[in-house]
């Protein structure tokens, strides 16, 4: 490889079929951190990906003219076949141009470790792979990023990180996980029934101070329709048999997601399970007794999908993204402004029928490089939204490792500062569940490092409310096949008995005095407290400017405004080019906003300033 200069640009690409874009913006803004430029195609550029055409080449072939991008990266997370395809396609017109070797100098491969390997036995030392176990430090080094030109706040590691990875290990290396037994909570009436809740499962759970509830995802892939429906069946009597899990989340596909009941014809399925009609969700429904049920919401016809799940899942919570699942990260095919209608609409049928709504927000402005008040201030704004239109229970989702190179205080103050805020919202006619998660991209590709990384984040979930042994609520598992491979049920069970297993022997350590007692921690004090001062005077500066702020109209202002900044926005980047135009840092292990010399910027003055610009 050709020793890296400041005058090398990097480039990255994915098909637009695949909606995973995190690994592309870490590694994106940690080269950037370093000094160096990094680019990202936009949909129209990487259409040969998706239609190998010449004209699509030509398309390609002038973005890499254009902004001499010199080392190119290739990222593709689903079907490993489909990865190794594109790639060799990626690679042929490079070949066929003189671009490889010329103006290419390097050209990466990110994805699942099969493709991976497909890949290295193929092209060996002329790509370099990504298998994605690799931290911040150990990225930037394989590409050969001078280490001097690494940043000191990049390099350090967090001690509460280590200790957690210490405990982990342990209790990986014991395996007395594997041996442990299902918690029965069938000891209420409604259990299992049409008239079950999470309401009531949750409150079983509280009086008989149990463990925590346990959500998955949950969906077999197969290019055949009907193998994979017929999988997910068999999948679902597995898991609802042996008892492990509390809230089946369906694994739907992008196509049943936008196009649910349509003719489908040749269109790619985009992963996940292809549900397409009323019969298959009451299929589902069926074999998943007596667990709660939820899926994905739609991205088009979201409130008359919603209805639909209520009448044949009997939908245990709706989680809707205001802003996200749209044109700006090709999730779906509205705009921005009309996805605030519909999700609005569709608050106000969770509301008539007395459902929970789970915000899927938060996470979705850190993966587009937002800062970490941001990250709280969004979900805040979904909560008083929901109560202001009479929704009761809310489920904060609180995806932690997210961007991964977040220190764990960084994510306990994240974590501690919203479930605070939202929290001061509950009434006799509000109340809110905490469910956090491990993030998207946090896993090793390798089994082992991977099952310790679960059980260390199952420990930091612990943390977020120590005092409190019914906290969390909620626990929505990730399997630790996610770098890997999709789950299947044996995994995902192993991965329920790690997490139970981890959060029970963790309060034991912590009562003992053997591990740090977080509640007591300065650092995560003093950042939480300035993430709740931080974000309450934002709010009181929006009500103020925005009198019709809780309306799609004023979510849409708000976003356009670039109140809450999205520097790596995929798509819309024109229509908020606001938001886009703020930088964001990692400073001692969090997200914020920076000046031009990478100084924090107060996010109360950004905000105000913005407020006053528009007078």
């Amino acid at each position: 490889m050709e020793k890296i200069t400041k005058n090398d640009v990097f480039g990255f690409v994915k098909p637009s079929l695949d909606a995973h874009v995190l690994g592309i913006l870490n590694i994106s803004k940690l080269i950037t951190d370093c000094g160096f430029e990094a680019l990202m195609a936009s949909s129209k550029i990487v259409k040969f990906l998706d239609q190998p055409t010449e004209e699509n080449f030509s398309v390609l072939k002038k973005w890499l003219l254009d902004n001499k991008i010199t080392r190119l990266g290739f990222s593709y997370r689903l079907d490993p076949g489909d990865a190794k395809t594109k790639f060799d396609q990626l690679f042929s017109f490079l070949k066929k141009h003189e671009l490889l070797g010329n103006q290419i100098k390097s050209l990466y491969f990110a994805g699942l470790p099969e493709a991976g390997k497909k890949i290295k036995k193929d092209y060996g030392d002329q790509v370099l792979v990504f298998w994605g176990d690799e931290n911040s430090v150990e990225s930037l080094e394989k590409i050969e990023i001078p280490k001097d030109l690494i940043p000191k706040n990049i390099k350090e590691v967090s001690a509460y990180d280590e200790e957690r990875l210490i405990f982990a290990k342990k209790i990986i290396d014991s395996g007395e996980y594997l041996n442990r037994k299902p918690i029965d909570r069938s000891g209420y009436e409604d259990f299992g029934t049409k008239s079950d809740s999470i309401a009531k499962r949750i409150s079983y759970v509280r009086k008989n101070k149990q463990l925590p509830l346990i959500r998955v995802h949950v969906g077999p892939y197969d290019k055949d329709y009907a193998k994979a429906l017929r999988d997910f069946q068999e999948w679902i009597k597995i898991l609802a048999q042996d008892g492990w899990l509390d809230i089946l989340s369906i694994g739907s596909s992008q196509l049943s997601q936008s196009d649910f009941g349509l003719d489908w014809k040749d269109k790619p399925n985009g992963g996940g399970v292809p549900i397409n009609s009323e019969q298959d969700l009451i299929n589902i429904y069926e074999a998943s007794r007596p667990m709660l049920v939820r899926t994905y919401a739609g991205t088009k016809n979201v409130p008359q999908l919603a209805e639909l799940y209520e009448k044949t899942i009997n939908m245990a919570w709706h989680a809707l993204s205001f802003w996200w699942f749209c044109q700006i990260d090709g999730r779906g095919p509205h705009t921005v402004r009309y996805n605030l209608d519909e999700h609005f609409e569709t608050l106000k049928i969770i509301a008539d029928h007395n459902k929970p709504f789970e915000p899927n927000i938060p996470h979705h402005f850190a993966f587009r490089g937002a800062d970490d008040y941001s990250y709280v201030l969004s979900g805040l704004l979904a909560a008083k939204t929901a109560k202001k239109l009479g929704v009761k229970y809310f489920v904060i989702q609180n995806m932690l490792n997210t961007p991964k190179y977040t220190w764990g205080v960084q994510d306990l103050a994240k974590s501690r500062a919203l479930l605070k805020l939202v929290k001061e919202l509950e009434d006799d006619n509000f109340s809110a569940f905490l469910q956090p998660r491990a993030g998207l991209d946090y896993f090793s590709p390798d089994p082992y490092k991977a099952k310790i990384q679960l059980a260390s984040v199952s420990a930091m979930m612990d943390d977020i409310d120590p005092l409190n042994e019914l906290s969390p609520d909620i626990v929505h598992v990730v399997s630790y096949s996610e770098g890997i491979s999709l789950a299947t049920p044996e995994i995902i069970e192993e991965s329920i008995k790690i997490t139970l297993q981890a959060i029970e022997e963790y309060r034991q350590a912590r009562s003992k005095g053997e591990v740090t007692d977080m509640s007591k921690d300065k650092e995560v004090e003093r950042r939480t407290a300035d993430l709740v001062s931080e974000v309450r005077k934002i709010v009181q500066i929006i009500e103020q400017a925005y009198p019709d702020l809780y309306t799609p109209q004023g979510m849409y202002d708000i976003f356009k405004d670039g109140i809450m900044p999205v520097p790596y926005l995929w798509e819309g980047r024109e229509e908020f080019a606001e938001a886009i135009k703020w930088k964001t840092a990692l400073v001692d292990g969090g997200m914020k906003v920076v000046d031009d010399n990478g100084q924090p910027i107060s996010p109360s003055d950004r905000v105000a300033g913005i407020v006053k610009d528009k007078k």
